[in-house]
């Protein structure tokens, strides 16, 4: 019986550690090539020597349990490193079918505390590191399409967040980058549907290196997996790169703790149309003000309910 990914290969980037290290190995685990893709300083091991690259030990780790794995340690935020990152994929297996956007870092602060280049860092890491593979990627996808006369295989899978979702006080870089990623997906996906490729969004939520402060007040459980395990995140990714999923194009999906949920696209909640021409001041105080006294205190676009999923 052959596995779901076999024949495939992919592209995990910030992959040496947490979520996207659980992401590669299960690419692997489904029968992918996979190039890991990490940028960082050697780690350190017991006795204080420097260690392997990230990428590297966790390539070799694929390829020790028989998968196909190479390392790439250059930075997804550079657009010619970006670049270079694709053309090994493709260089070394011959084509590139599954991209997987992970890399990313975290400098919160409130807004009136934030320093530019806490704001700059973080939207060059995440939101012009997704745009930068994925240049190249579709690139790549459409040349072969042109060359086949018709669709070719490809899925991009791009991580954004609840930071975006529900609104994080804390967090306005991480929120509005993620925020541009969701956006970047849904017109990628329709930019590329016709050349056989899907993009979509996931937001996870797990308990990695960059988020261990964030989740410092949640225990780990004593017995079984942590819910806020990377490995319960894994598996969406799986599918979602899988040609079972090729009917799922330009959507949202929050993952963690053994639960998946959908999210519905934006809905209108409410229409007003002026008595001429254009609105005036007064009939759009009289129209708006009524309508949001109607409305909870202290609600806004943000959909804080996201936080509240569970298992269950």
């Amino acid at each position: 019986m052959s596995l779901p990914l076999e024949g495939l290969s992919a592209i995990v980037t910030g992959a040496g550690r947490g979520l996207g290290r659980a992401e590669a190995l299960e690419l692997a685990r489904l029968g992918a090539a996979v190039v890991v893709n990490d940028y960082g300083q050697p780690g350190r091991d017991g006795s204080g020597e420097a260690s392997a690259e990230p990428a590297e030990e966790v390539a070799a780790e694929i390829r020790a349990t028989g998968g196909t794995a190479l390392a790439h340690t250059g930075d997804v935020a550079d657009f010619h490193q970006a670049g270079a990152l694709v053309e090994l994929a493709v260089a070394e297996f011959g084509k590139l079918d599954i991209l997987v956007n992970n890399a990313g870092i975290l400098r919160d602060r409130m807004v009136f505390s934030m320093a530019e280049e806490e704001w700059d860092s973080v939207i060059r890491v995440h939101l012009k590191g997704h745009f930068n593979t994925i240049r190249f990627a579709a690139a790549h996808w459409r040349e072969r399409s042109k060359a086949a006369g018709g669709p070719v295989y490809g899925r991009i899978v791009n991580t954004s967040s609840e930071a975006f979702l529900a609104g994080s006080a804390g967090q306005p870089n991480y929120a509005a980058a993620k925020g541009g990623i969701v956006g970047l997906t849904t017109s990628t996906a329709l930019a590329l549907a016709k050349y056989g490729v899907t993009a979509n969004a996931i937001c996870p939520r797990a308990r990695t290196r960059m988020t261990e402060d964030v989740f410092a007040g949640l225990a780990r459980p004593e017995a079984g997996l942590d819910p806020l395990a990377p490995e319960h995140v894994a598996p969406l990714v799986g599918y979602l790169a899988s040609p079972a999923a090729a009917r799922i194009n330009g959507q949202l999906l929050v993952v963690h703790g053994g639960m998946v949920a959908v999210v519905e696209r934006p809905q209108i909640a409410a229409k007003f149309d002026s008595k001429q021409e254009t609105f005036t001041y007064d009939e759009l105080d009289t129209l708006l003000t009524a309508h949001y006294a109607q409305r909870p205190a202290g609600e806004t676009f943000g959909a804080a309910e996201v936080l509240g999923l569970k298992r269950g």
